[in-house]
């Protein structure tokens, strides 16, 4: 296990390295951030609003009979902006984004084609890896701030509609602007780029080690998103730790 995790951090150091290549393959990164980004928006934002909903749903009807309705919106705002949003929007993106990356490596390792590149000079690393990680690292963040919105937006309507709520739109927003500081989201959007490095460097690993045809391929898939959503978890905990110093 800690060779493995040594690997990828070997390949993450690899791709961090060939940064100034960016320019040079930007064509393949703007391919690869519309795969992750633009395809995968209207999910995270129908996603983002019941998320935002539930969250009111649960917490209004307590807070009003404590007598604290006022503060729903920021509730709310926080969970989201700080814990909910970065953390299922590269859930989301680990389960769609994430596997295409290990199945579509995996079969080119299968078959060959990377042994071809290998053959004509190509460096996988700069070719394959580095589009994805990048596009990925700019993806996950603009999905996250789409989140926010939509998530707030989700509990705003929750929490009119529901009669045991009843707080207005303006009460509301009004909370969610007295509690959500710029610097919450920030740091949520900090903790997605983590995640997002995370996931997509452990995807391209999992995919250039497939090995054994289309069982292979299957495996590849399944252990990328396992080991994403594992790490994603134990580096949220480290990375709150870590802002809630800085911030």
């Amino acid at each position: 296990m800690l060779k493995k995790f040594g690997e990828i951090s070997l390949l993450a150091f690899e791709t961090f390295k060939a940064l100034p290549l960016c320019f040079r393959h930007r064509r393949k990164i703007l391919e690869q951030l519309y795969v992750m980004g633009n395809e995968s928006l209207l999910m995270a934002c129908i996603l983002a609003i019941f998320i935002g909903g539930v969250i009111a749903l649960q917490s209004g009807p307590v807070m009003v009979e404590r007598g604290i309705a006022s503060t729903v919106g920021g509730l709310v705002g926080l969970a989201l902006c700080k814990e909910l949003a970065p953390v299922m929007m590269s859930v989301l993106a680990a389960g769609r984004v994430g596997s295409a990356i290990a199945a579509e490596i995996g079969s080119m390792r299968v078959y060959q084609e990377i042994d071809a590149l290998k053959t004509m000079a190509i460096d996988p690393v700069h070719y394959l890896v580095l589009p994805r990680v990048v596009a990925m690292t700019i993806a996950v963040p603009l999905l996250v701030i789409f989140a926010d919105l939509f998530g707030w937006v989700g509990g705003a309507l929750v929490s009119m509609a529901n009669p045991e709520i009843g707080i207005p739109w303006r009460a509301y927003f009004n909370s969610l602007n007295s509690l959500v500081d710029f610097s919450d989201v920030v740091g949520g959007v900090l903790k997605s780029v983590v995640f997002a490095v995370l996931i997509s460097v452990v995807c391209c690993y999992m995919g250039l080690q497939t090995s054994g045809g289309p069982r292979g391929i299957g495996k590849s898939v399944t252990r990328a998103v396992v080991y994403s959503l594992v790490l994603i978890l134990i580096f949220d905990y480290l990375v709150t730790r870590i802002l809630m110093i800085i911030l």
